[in-house]
């Protein structure tokens, strides 16, 4: 907003904008119109779906594939260059297919403005398109109308808007004409109603200050544009992976073929074809397709657990999250108002229940009572669904309202006392009403029975309801003298646990009287109690932060709500420091540095607009940290667009959040996050296991092909026979990798750091060590059949075999990186395992023993003597890296 209309008078914000209380003339809205342009969100420029789909291809080692697939093409190896090109293509597709694009998010903030609006033009009152409303135009709305830009109110009467989706607040805000102080948070502008909320009860007027993308819902529009999309840890980790697997493999062949052309004195073609299969033995080809199927997998396995992934990537960044920020209304909490606790003179009584469901035990010093034998609860109640505009309506097995949030919780309060709230209200009828307003701030409603009777209902703010009493029900319904100290220390208690208070006050009058005023119920009423009512946690996302916390994951909350509220929540669902709170106006006093200090150490961040989350995840991540957003409005759209993981909620989400977030939850439960974040680490660490059993394999091929080249001794397999191994046993073994269960202990280990790079020392040991030892195989097998007088082409069909099936143990040994491999569950694997090595065992057979396929790949028959040789050379395999994984191991826990 250009100016702060909400700190000025009416009149003074009528001059600014050049407008008067009849309207403007639509010369007037014309000429603005020109000026200040349609009402609408401007739109963004979109990528055609060819770039889309190329930039899949934006990666150096998917370069260096289709530059290994033009060598192929050029040298003649066709096969070699369909298999690159295909793995290349199915990799892109698979990415085009299933990454959402969260540039949609600003299309569904544009829907959002309302398309029609009422506004008066010249003294008249006419509906016009919303994408005309300008600056100046004096707009009327009423309940149900969605606001349709931002306004200054001039008038309103009974005027309520539900702000959730800007401010975070389940409550609706109620409206006056008083300026407040500059500055005010955006929650704390009750003289402003936003573009895109909605008009929940009353009437208003107002005169329009911000339209289309100036309005307050246009600029997060805008900070969404701005916002940087963080690539995740995997996709950086792979990228610096594939930059220096690059650098290596172009750096080994370069001098390979300088030595073997200059010093070997080879001829160059034989040298060039020979660091050509040395480039196919090295570049893991079936990788990035292997890991997007991994990734895949994870989105089968995550949608089952109501989470829906809208980019690939994400599903192993939730994986790894130290810090997730949760909005509080509808994602901690049900976004339904329930009555926690009744004070009456002399008890206090705690209510159970879910939401509005008109069940729950009525408890009295935590021991269940009838709650009708108490006269003065029973009144309470009586009153309470009769000063009351809702009503209460059991749909598809849940219980709604219709009408204002709290006056549905007063109704479901009702009935769980034991009141009939439906034969109460038609036992009496309603003759006139003072409704509430927030320069009064209280509702009374005047009654008539059947038998003569008649009486005032008052609810209200306790420190006003409680001023126009004179008198309160005692234990037995009888008139005493009012305790004013003794409702005031109750009403700050109730407050003191994040409750909204509200009083009930009665008045008895003479049955002729049939209208209601003012000085009606000034200093005559008979107070009867206090409610204090709360947006209760789900009881799931109390267990949910216990498994976040467990797994080593912070949990904060960031609210537009007021900071009690927020921390008697955060108490009830475990934050680990409720009690330390920032206020919007805190943050607004700090700068970037001292906010990076302060947001580690708190968990409650409250009273917060869109700029704030932007900040504190900004902040979180300048510390290392991994971060979650979770949030359902508009006012979540750009955290969640900026943090590591987006996660939205799907039932009562906007389309704003759920386009900026990158993970959507079906269920809108909390505790699917924890599931997901299973998930997420699961997905992560059979990536793991695909990295750690390829890349060793890889090296192994890549090995004998160097030491051949440097002692100039013959190729133990061909580059052609290298190739078939890569596209067997990728597309089988390595994908059998992706369907790995979760290992135990899963959300036992702390997040992994956020830069801890895929290669690490560890990884590094296991691929000198399996390379080592895939060289001895290969050359010992080889060199035992060329000692017994073999062919070259029969030693070479051992040496391929001999890989293919240490291989198939190595993978054996990789699905358990954590524990042991030697366990009945281990060796027993997975059906998906038990497939793939199947299927490699008959190609292996096929390329072996068939003739048509020998004639191509230069293969001959191997005996069986030999084939038990080399099985047996793959059990060796298998014990060996066993036994220095056991050893590793306990190392490691006594280092502990």
């Amino acid at each position: 907003m250009d100016q702060e209309f909400y700190a000025i008078e009416i009149d003074e914000a009528l001059e600014k904008l050049d407008a008067v209380p009849a309207g403007l003339s639509d010369e007037q809205a014309s000429a603005r119109l020109a000026e200040h342009g349609p009402n609408r969100m401007p739109a963004p420029p979109e990528r055609s779906l060819a770039l889309r789909f190329l930039s899949h291809f934006h990666n150096i080692l998917i370069y260096v594939l289709l530059g290994s697939a033009l060598i192929t093409l050029a040298l003649g190896h066709l096969v070699d260059t369909a298999v690159i090109i295909a793995v290349v293509v199915a990799n892109a597709v698979i990415g085009f297919v299933q990454e959402g694009k969260a540039e949609r998010a600003m299309e569904s903030i544009r829907g959002m403005l309302a398309p029609r609006a009422a506004v008066l033009r010249g003294g008249e009152r006419r509906t016009v398109d919303g994408a005309k409303l300008v600056p100046g135009d004096v707009v009327l709305i009423e309940a149900g109308d969605r606001v349709p830009a931002d306004l200054r109110l001039i008038r309103a009467h009974g005027l309520q808007i539900e702000e959730a989706i800007l401010t975070g607040e389940s409550v609706p805000a109620q409206k006056s004409l008083a300026p407040v102080s500059a500055g005010a948070p955006l929650g704390d502008r009750s003289c402003m109603a936003f573009s895109g909320t909605l008009v929940t009860s009353g009437q208003g007027r107002g005169v329009v200050t911000a339209t289309g993308a100036k309005s307050e819902i246009g600029r997060i529009s805008g900070m969404l544009a701005t916002v940087e999309v963080l690539t995740t840890p995997l996709v950086a980790q792979m990228n610096v992976f594939a930059k220096w697997l690059t650098v290596l493999i172009l750096l080994v062949a370069a001098v390979l073929l300088v030595f073997g052309y200059y010093v070997g004195h080879h001829d160059f073609a034989e040298m060039f074809m020979a660091v050509v299969g040395l480039s196919v033995a090295a570049i893991p080809e079936g990788l990035p397709a292997v890991l997007t199927i991994t990734l895949a997998v994870g989105v089968q396995a995550m949608a089952r657990r109501n989470a829906i992934v809208r980019r690939l990537p994400a599903i192993e960044t939730l994986g790894s999250v130290s810090v997730i920020c949760t909005d509080k209304t509808g994602t901690l909490t049900r976004n339904e108002m329930m009555v926690a606790s009744v004070a009456v003179s002399g008890h206090v009584f705690s209510l159970e229940g879910n939401g509005y469901e008109p069940e729950g035990a009525v408890k009295l010093a935590e021991v269940p009572v009838r709650a009708l034998d108490h006269i003065h609860l029973a009144e309470l109640a009586r009153a309470a669904a009769s000063c009351n505009d809702a009503s209460l309506h059991r749909r598809d097995g849940h219980w709604t309202i219709e009408g204002d949030p709290m006056e549905g919780a007063l109704l479901a309060l009702a009935a769980k006392v034991g009141v009939d709230v439906q034969r109460e209200l038609s036992a009496r009828t309603r003759t006139d009403t003072i409704p509430f307003d927030a320069r009064h701030r209280f509702m009374a409603t005047l009654h008539h029975d059947h038998p003569g009777h008649a009486d005032i209902f008052v609810k209200g703010a306790p420190e006003k309801v409680v001023g126009m009493c004179k008198g309160q029900r005692n234990r037995s319904g009888e008139q005493e003298p009012l305790d004013e100290g003794y409702w005031h220390e109750a009403a700050d208690v109730m407050a003191a646990r994040g409750q909204r208070v509200l009083a009930i006050a009665t008045r008895e009058v003479d049955h002729t009287q049939t209208d209601l005023k003012p000085e009606d119920v000034e200093g005559t009423l008979t107070m009867i109690g206090l409610v204090g009512l709360i947006d209760p946690p789900r009881a799931e996302a109390i267990a949910a932060v216990a498994e976040c916390r467990e797994a080593g994951i912070r949990v904060k909350m960031i609210t537009g709500d007021h900071g009690r509220t927020a921390a008697a929540i955060g108490r009830m669902i475990g934050l680990e420091n409720p009690d330390r709170i920032l206020a919007g106006t805190d943050l607004d006093r700090l700068d970037e540095a001292d906010l990076a200090s302060a947001v580690t150490a708190t968990d409650i961040f409250a009273r917060t607009n869109p700029e704030h989350k932007l900040r504190l995840v900004k902040a979180l991540q300048s510390q290392g940290l991994t971060v979650a957003m979770t949030g359902d409005g508009v006012n979540d759209a750009p955290a969640l667009k900026r943090a590591d993981a987006g996660i939205a909620m799907g039932r009562k989400g906007s389309e704003a959040a759920k386009e900026a977030a990158e993970l959507v939850l079906a269920d809108d439960n909390f505790a699917s996050i924890a599931a997901a974040v299973r998930e997420g680490r699961t997905v992560y660490d059979n990536i793991r296991k695909v990295i750690s059993w390829t890349l060793p394999t890889n090296a192994g091929e890549a090995m004998t092909i160097i030491v051949a080249l440097l002692f100039g001794m013959t190729l133990p397999v061909t580059p052609i026979q290298i190739l078939w191994i890569n596209l067997v046993t990728a597309v089988t073994l390595g994908i059998a990798l992706a369907f790995e269960p979760t290992e135990e202990n899963t959300m036992r280990r702390p997040p992994r750091p956020r830069d801890e790079p895929l290669l690490n020392g560890e990884l590094a040991w296991h691929i000198v060590l399996v390379s080592v030892l895939f060289l001895g195989g290969v050359f010992g097998i080889h060199a035992y059949a060329i000692d017994r007088g073999y062919p070259v082409e029969l030693a070479r069909t051992m040496a391929m075999n001999t890989l293919v099936v240490m291989e198939i143990f190595h993978l054996f040994f990789i699905r358990n990186i954590y524990g042991t491999s030697l366990t009945w569950k281990a060796v027993r694997g997975t059906r998906v395992v038990w497939i793939t090595v199947a299927i490699v065992v008959a190609a292996q057979f096929l390329v072996t023993y068939l003739p048509p396929l020998q004639a191509v790949f230069a293969t001959k028959s191997v005996p069986f003597l030999d084939g038990v040789l080399i099985v047996a050379t793959g059990v060796a395999l298998f014990a060996i890296i066993e036994v220095e994984k056991q050893l590793r191991l306990s190392v490691r826990r006594r280092g502990r």
